[in-house]
């Protein structure tokens, strides 16, 4: 009897512990690319998110890139906006580094913010993914 209990108490736990971890973990890859997979002992996927995003969004910088401000005049600066959020932490150090504010004059500049968004957006998935690990329903 006392075994069941043990148990009992023990699945008991370990939901807690998961339950906790569905917020935890996409809120942490979120700001951090990566880091949501880090907690979850998933380290290969992890360091490869984070060496994905971090690649794109400094490889779009370096292309004089624009990083969008909240803007809420024009449809395609909001949908930029929303992308470039989506790259957590990173986009809160470029904004407050002035860094991606001039406008695009070459074609260049218009790949690097292009990359920069898809940056985000692979940022915003991977949250998504570490959330489907921690609730169980992806190994």
């Amino acid at each position: 009897m006392a075994n069941a209990q043990n148990t009992t108490a023990m699945q008991a736990k370990t939901a807690a512990q998961a339950g906790s971890m569905a917020y935890i973990a996409p809120l942490a890859g979120w700001l951090l690319p990566g880091l949501g997979h880090l907690i979850q002992r998933r380290y290969v996927r992890g360091v490869l998110i984070m060496l994905s995003v971090f690649v794109m969004f400094f490889a779009g910088l370096a292309m004089q890139g624009k990083v969008y401000s909240f803007n809420v005049g024009d449809l395609l600066d909001i949908l930029g906006f929303i992308g470039d959020l989506g790259s957590g932490a990173l986009y809160f150090i470029a904004r407050n580094m002035d860094w991606g504010i001039g406008n695009i004059h070459r074609a260049i500049a218009d790949y690097g913010t292009k990359y920069i968004v898809v940056a985000g957006l692979l940022n915003v998935i991977s949250a998504v993914d570490a959330y489907h690990i921690a609730i169980g329903k992806k190994q």
